[in-house]
């Protein structure tokens, strides 16, 4: 026969256990409070050199400035951003590793099949950054200097004229695909992990086209090593007007990227509120909206649940687009 334990003993166990409770407790709301305690790691899922990690750096220095700890920028290009995005999803879910995302992380759920993640149900959304501007470029003995005369001389010949993207299932892959489409082009398709590759490429004349972030482009532009044809987005930019849209060429032609900020899913409320409150907060620094203006982004800084509302509407118009390219995972 079993005894039922004792008064004393009962009080004890109740103790016992809201003292665990109260621990169990404890380490979220202190994390919260005081994070970041120790260095924090931001993935970026691209290699050093591109647009996208010169934005990351910049968050992170002033990341680092503001939370007096360091920001270590962590670069895991690879699989069209999918190998660095996954590191994200598989980190910790305690606010000390996040990373940064582009289109693609938006494009790949119509584009694959295989993610090895779940771009709804795995990620924390944080903050979106921002709108860069995407490029086409072409080298300066291309014989072509406007969107016109590159799809006169791609249809003279299909096949013969490759485009470099920045990778599988990116918006700039999208963005060659879509002229193909509107166009019958015939363009190929040349992917690869990053700018700083691409580039090594274009610029050598191995790939005469390429589609990038403008503001990577630029100094290979002043330096006369490839010209811009015309820009992706559905108007000219604020900051270089003289740039022509390509869709004032191929009507109803425009596309759009976008940089935000995500954390793996589970993060704490407090501490995800912690992160994404700083995010925007850096965001809005005068400095930093120059610097991004000047990296040809438009700055946004939304909240949590806006970037969250942001991707599942990217996520819905990205998927007719793949569909209509009949772009496949390569």
């Amino acid at each position: 026969m079993t005894r039922s334990p004792s008064r004393p003993s009962r009080r004890i166990a109740l103790r016992t256990a809201a003292l665990l409770g109260a621990c169990t407790l404890l380490p979220r709301h202190a994390l919260a409070a005081d994070f970041p305690a120790r260095p924090v790691r931001m993935v970026v899922p691209l290699p050093p050199g591109g647009a996208t990690d010169v934005v990351g750096r910049l968050m992170a220095q002033k990341l680092g400035e503001l939370w007096k700890q360091s920001v270590i920028v962590d670069n895991k290009p690879g699989a069209g951003t999918i190998v660095g995005t996954q590191a994200i999803a598989r980190a910790p879910a305690d606010g000390y590793t996040f990373g940064i995302v582009i289109s693609a992380f938006t494009i790949n759920p119509s584009l694959r099949t295989d993610l090895p993640y779940d771009t709804i149900k795995d990620f924390t959304p944080l903050s979106l950054l921002g709108f860069p501007v995407i490029a086409l470029v072409a080298i300066p003995s291309f014989p072509a200097d406007d969107v016109k005369g590159l799809i006169e001389k791609a249809r003279a010949k299909p096949g013969s004229v490759s485009f470099a993207s920045l990778g599988i299932g990116t918006a700039t892959q999208l963005a060659g695909e879509l002229m193909n489409v509107r166009t019958n082009a015939g363009m190929v398709h040349i992917p690869y992990n990053g700018s700083a590759p691409a580039y090594n490429d274009l610029l050598s004349g191995r790939v005469p086209v390429g589609f990038v972030l403008l503001d990577s482009a630029l100094p290979h532009v002043k330096a006369g090593k490839l010209k811009i044809l015309g820009i992706t987005n559905a108007r000219r930019s604020r900051i270089y007007p003289d740039y022509p849209t390509i869709g004032e060429t191929i009507p109803g032609y425009s596309l759009e990227s976008l940089f935000g900020f995500v954390a793996p899913a589970g993060l704490p409320a407090p501490v995800g509120a912690k992160l994404s409150g700083d995010l925007i907060k850096v965001m809005q620094m005068p400095d930093v909206r120059q610097r991004l203006a000047e990296l040809s982004v438009e700055p946004v800084g939304s909240s949590a649940a806006d970037f969250a509302a942001t991707i599942r509407s990217e996520i819905t118009k990205w998927a007719p687009v793949v569909k209509a390219a009949g772009i496949k995972a390569e």
